[in-house]
């Protein structure tokens, strides 16, 4: 049997596909993607993944010993969620049209999970809130999945699991500002609610508004997980960590949020 040539698209279903993937990779200017199968070794939804997991999570622990078994079995979570957090948010908001994006087979480069490959397919398409409500149902089902392997390998409990899966939409609800300038706050709060809503995620997290010195408001995460990379990395806490005081927190968030501002403002200048 020949293998596709996707470089000369055969139909119509291939032609969407590349271009879904090369609007992921521009649109963040990291996710890394091919169309096609899995390749040997690869991490795949409906295959024996129990080697793939367990030999990332040996790596995890021979590289950070101190930080523990919470720590190593939260990497594994959220290394082989975060892809598929991106693509369906992506899918919906910026392509508009849902691939089987939680089909993807995903790569491990080292210590992280990263590159993937999807197959030609059907690519459903309807309203923003149609989109959504099958997006966040099928990462709910991929999550479901993903959890009972890694348990299978290490334990990790189902509150704090979500709660991370939750934090992953919270901050691309967040950053859908930046892939789409022109949306208000409150459509970046109701699509928050509808996401987490669609993956039975209500109550695990939500956004908030910053004020900024300028008078700008922006939205932030209010985060109810916490990625323990404080045990590997000791005293150095996320801007948005839970385990911080609100104020520190907001803080922290405005600071960042300025600094950021400030070398896209620079940025434009040079530019212009």
């Amino acid at each position: 049997m020949t293998s596709r040539n996707y470089l000369f698209a055969q139909n119509a279903d291939d032609v969407a596909l590349t271009r879904f993937i090369a609007l992921a990779g521009s649109a963040t200017g990291f996710l890394k993607g091919a169309p096609g199968g899995p390749l040997p070794g690869w991490h795949c939804p409906g295959q024996d993944n129990r080697a793939f997991l367990e030999g990332l999570h040996e790596r995890l622990a021979a590289s950070f010993p101190e930080a523990g078994q919470p720590f190593h079995a939260v990497r594994l979570w959220t290394n082989l969620m975060w892809q598929p957090a991106y693509l369906s948010v992506i899918a919906v908001h910026l392509h508009g049209a849902l691939p089987a994006v939680t089909t993807l087979a995903q790569a491990r480069q080292n210590l992280d999970v990263n590159g993937y490959r999807l197959t030609a397919g059907p690519q459903l398409e309807g309203s923003t809130e149609e989109l959504i409500a099958k997006a966040g149902r099928d990462l709910r089902a991929m999550g479901d999945s993903v959890l009972a392997e890694i348990n299978g390998v290490t334990k990790l409990k189902q509150t704090p699991a979500l709660r991370l899966l939750a934090d992953r939409m919270l901050g691309l609800m967040v950053r859908l500002k930046h892939f789409r300038p022109e949306i208000s706050i409150a459509e970046q709060y109701r699509y928050c609610d509808l996401w987490l809503s669609a993956m039975g995620l209500e109550g695990q997290g939500g956004l908030e508004t910053l004020d900024l010195p300028n008078g700008q408001q922006v939205a932030i995460m209010a985060r109810k997980g916490c990625c323990l990379d404080y045990l590997a990395f000791p005293e150095r806490f996320c801007a948005s960590c839970p385990k911080l005081s609100d104020d520190e927190r907001r803080e922290r968030e405005r600071t960042n949020i300025l600094a950021e501002l400030e070398v896209q403002a620079q940025s434009n200048a040079s530019s212009a």
